[in-house]
């Protein structure tokens, strides 16, 4: 789910459902693949991501899909609806996307679908887009995030170099979510395990608590809203971080459904980051 300024390209993809795993007992991987992704265009981030489009159930749309079409000639609550999620991998060559869905139940609408998803069912997305890469110059980097950021997190450790100095902390339920990660020599994650606390509490005490080394950091946080305000803000204004060093973003907000979140998104990154530039 890795989402700062929105750039998703306007072109709808339609693929199908190669092959599905559970990788933990709440997360599920979708592969999906075909000729139709050929006209994907991804660059060099780790964090891509695509915005998944679930029809309204019980309406039928015209072939060929058109999203522009559609938004012209049905009323808006028939229009298809979107989730954001990150791009775990694309393969140009072989024409698959990788996507990583957590699963709890049947709650929610991209989740459940993932969970029962079979090979030959059709996926539309919008995107890919993504901003953030780890920057090889670096001294060292600071990887943070809860299960929504670690599809991008897990990218983003196999693309460092081998010689790189990374702290990467990764909250998670239990360990029974902690996930084989292949990265070059020496660089691991930092499990992070939630039991009952609160989403983020883990993540927050671990950064506050890391002995930060010298040198230049590129940092990414993403995840729950929450711990992402109050890291960003010490970060930002305790540990001195320039802003253009920081990827930070709230993927999604406890006690809001997805929605509601994407409403007041954008609005509530701003003030944040006005709120902090103030005290800095």
């Amino acid at each position: 789910m890795a989402e700062q300024p929105v750039r998703t390209a306007p072109t709808t993809h339609e693929g199908q459902v190669l092959r599905t795993e559970w990788i933990t007992p709440h997360m599920v991987r979708v592969v999906v693949g075909g000729a139709g992704l050929a006209g994907v265009r991804a660059g060099e981030a780790t964090d891509h991501y695509i915005k998944l489009l679930f029809g309204a159930e019980g309406v039928t749309y015209p072939e060929p899909f058109d999203m522009d079409r559609i938004r012209a000639e049905f009323p808006r609550d028939q229009w298809p609806a979107n989730r954001t999620y990150t791009v775990r991998a694309w393969d140009p060559v072989a024409l698959e996307m990788t996507i990583d869905f957590v699963v709890h139940g049947d709650e929610g609408l991209a989740g459940p679908w993932a969970a029962r998803a079979r090979p030959g069912e059709t996926v539309r997305f919008l995107g890919p887009g993504g901003l953030y890469a780890p920057d090889p110059a670096a001294d060292w980097h600071l990887l943070v995030g809860d299960e929504s950021a670690l599809p991008a997190i897990a990218a983003s450790l196999e693309r460092v170099p081998a010689d790189a100095v990374v702290h990467a902390f990764v909250e998670v339920s239990g360990p029974e979510e902690e996930q084989k990660i292949t990265t070059p020599d020496g660089i691991g994650i930092t499990w992070l395990h939630r039991g009952d606390r609160p989403v983020g509490e883990a993540l927050i005490a671990a950064v506050r608590g890391l002995d930060f080394p010298d040198g230049d950091v590129h940092a990414f946080v993403h995840g729950e809203a929450g711990f992402v305000k109050e890291l960003r803000r010490h970060l930002r204004l305790e540990r001195n971080i320039p802003r253009e060093r920081l990827s930070v973003s709230g993927y999604w907000r406890l006690g809001q459904t997805d929605e509601a979140w994407r409403t007041v998104k954008r609005e509530w990154n701003e003030q944040v980051e006005r709120e902090q530039e103030s005290a800095a």
